[in-house]
């Protein structure tokens, strides 16, 4: 039998509750990890707990936006399993399809302080305690096709996502003398609550959506695809992997698809 890929790691990860965060903290677990849910879905988030199980998950209050919340989730990770090995910094909002023309710049800043703010302040706090303790720990965030590509999101989710891996070479840069990885996973449409939400799409009309355009057939995109991929950089089998953004997303944005008309 082969050895848990995540083997008594400790893993903290935002936006836990659902979605591709809720996926991945099952799969995390399923490893061999403990992890800390942290979310702003309070029932959602202990119901995972709940069905996972409490000996090795624990729930925790968490807006990224509030620094002191984000400090208490990396201190209650120590507190309840003694380290802090991975974060998966992946809680995020979509933000309103509208016109740039239209642009409310209320929610503009309420995107950029959740995607991008609420992650660099996660990325601070758990990378003091990695270097604190010396753990050649992995930092993972969620960004999006939309940090490569314009026009297949809302404007300032797409402006947040640019910035993260902005942050997300940044940091690796630095950390990388203390053995930290950072890393970013990019998915492509995923019918999870928060895309769904956007518009009040049913996911089986998202994913055939997504398939539709998508230029890898055969597969539909699901959160435990991004999990995995976000599991593969939590794991030693990428130990020399950091800086990069591991796109999950069929090949669609390096793909030119105006060579639809050879099909």
């Amino acid at each position: 039998m082969s050895k848990p890929r995540l083997e008594s790691k400790v893993a903290l990860i935002t936006g836990a509750a659902s979605g591709i965060g809720e996926a991945a903290a099952r799969l995390f677990v399923e490893q061999g990890a403990y992890v800390v849910i942290a979310d702003v879905q309070d029932e959602l988030g202990r119901h995972v707990v709940d069905s996972i199980g409490p000996h090795r998950s624990s729930y925790i209050h968490c807006d990224v936006r509030d620094e002191k919340q984000v400090e208490d989730a990396v201190k209650h990770a120590i507190a309840t399993y003694g380290g802090l090995h991975v974060l998966f910094s992946n809680a995020g909002v979509m933000g309103p399809l509208t016109s740039i023309l239209e642009m409310d710049l209320q929610e503009f800043h309420h995107t950029m302080a959740v995607n991008v703010m609420g992650v660099a302040t996660t990325i601070k706090y758990a990378a003091r305690v990695m270097v604190e303790r010396k753990i050649r720990g992995s930092i993972i965030c969620t960004t999006s096709v939309t940090a490569s590509v314009g026009g297949v999101g809302p404007h300032s989710y797409c402006a947040s996502k640019h910035a993260l891996l902005g942050i997300v070479r940044s940091a690796a840069s630095e950390l990388g003398k203390y053995g930290i990885r950072v890393n970013c996973v990019a998915p492509y449409a995923v019918a999870t609550p928060l895309s769904c939400g956007l518009n009040n799409t049913d996911p089986s009309e998202l994913e055939a959506g997504s398939c539709a355009m998508s230029n890898l057939k055969g597969v539909v995109l699901k959160s435990i695809h991004v999990a995995e991929a976000a599991m593969f950089l939590a794991s030693e089998e990428s130990a020399f992997i950091s800086g990069h953004n591991l796109v999950v997303d069929g090949g669609f944005t390096v793909v030119n698809h105006s060579f639809s008309i050879y099909k």
